[in-house]
């Protein structure tokens, strides 16, 4: 990604539907994360991009030498880790006027300073809330030379697919061709209820491959990470219940705490991985 296609992004302070976009890309953060984890594990990688929007602000004592500085910039970070509580990258942007951040920094900030996420498969985004917002208030040809920026595609403005829609088990939108200008197929917003109710993939598809894993190497449910997070750590964070499902009915321990102090239960909780959270508690863990 190029600087000119990731630029740093200015706002008003005041901009309430901004702020709503944002809302939402941290609502929706859990879905950036479980691909993220899932990337992790596939042998050929799947994503183009993976990428995170946050807010950054210098400390008082910076601003203070300087208060013709922008109070705060949004940039972008990749090569992103999440533990529950922080989500760490690195930066892609060089900042306009802050001068506590560089590109290149790698960073580790607090969840509510994101504000926006999105991941590339096969050429399509999914994700981007404040973008899709940037977008709709561009003209035809801004947004014409935006996507070709990025070299993506971003869809329908008002339309912020969080997964790919054969995930969920709906059909992909027809790519536009030739006599495009002249039918307006109708493009509907994904079910956000549906993707939380369904089962990444990845994770129905290794459900039996991890059983037989577990069976023939039972040590491994207890061993942990360089980082110290067994499977079970991994699996409840990523919200994948057929993995935690088996890592419990292969002995894993639902109170055992990763190296920040959460337990399965509250990693699951992070990210409000509900079905998850409800598997933990009819296994002990504590509410």
């Amino acid at each position: 990604m190029s600087a000119q296609a990731s630029p740093v992004f200015k706002s008003p302070g005041n901009d309430s539907e901004m702020d709503e976009a944002a809302a939402k890309a941290r609502k929706a953060f859990r879905y950036f994360w479980r691909e993220m984890a899932w990337e992790r594990r596939r042998i050929i990688p799947g994503l183009e991009l993976a990428a995170v929007k946050a807010t950054f602000t210098d400390p008082a004592e910076i601003r203070e030498q300087d208060p013709d500085a922008l109070e705060c910039e949004h940039m972008w970070m990749m090569d992103i880790n999440f533990d529950g509580r922080k989500v760490e990258g690195t930066l892609i942007n060089s900042p306009s006027s802050l001068n506590s951040v560089s590109e290149g920094d790698r960073v580790r900030i607090p969840g509510r300073q994101v504000c926006d996420w999105m991941y590339v498969i096969s050429g399509e985004v999914y994700g981007g809330f404040t973008v899709d917002l940037m977008r709709a208030r561009m003209s035809n040809a801004e947004r014409k030379q935006h996507d070709q920026a990025w070299g993506f595609d971003f869809g329908e403005v008002g339309i912020v697919n969080v997964v790919p829609p054969d995930f969920i088990g709906d059909e992909a939108p027809k790519k536009k061709g030739l006599f495009a200008r002249f039918s307006h197929p109708e493009v509907k917003p994904q079910d956000y209820a549906k993707v939380a109710a369904t089962e990444h993939p990845m994770s129905v598809n290794m459900r039996e491959s991890f059983e037989e894993t577990l069976s023939e190497n039972p040590e491994l449910v207890h061993e942990a990470s360089d980082e110290g997070y067994t499977f079970l750590h991994q699996l409840a964070l990523a919200g994948s219940l057929d993995g935690v499902d088996v890592c419990l009915k292969h002995g894993a321990d639902p109170e055992k705490a990763a190296p920040n102090g959460m337990t399965p239960y509250t990693l699951a909780k992070s990210l409000g991985w509900k079905r998850v959270m409800a598997r933990l508690q009819e296994a002990g863990a504590g509410g």
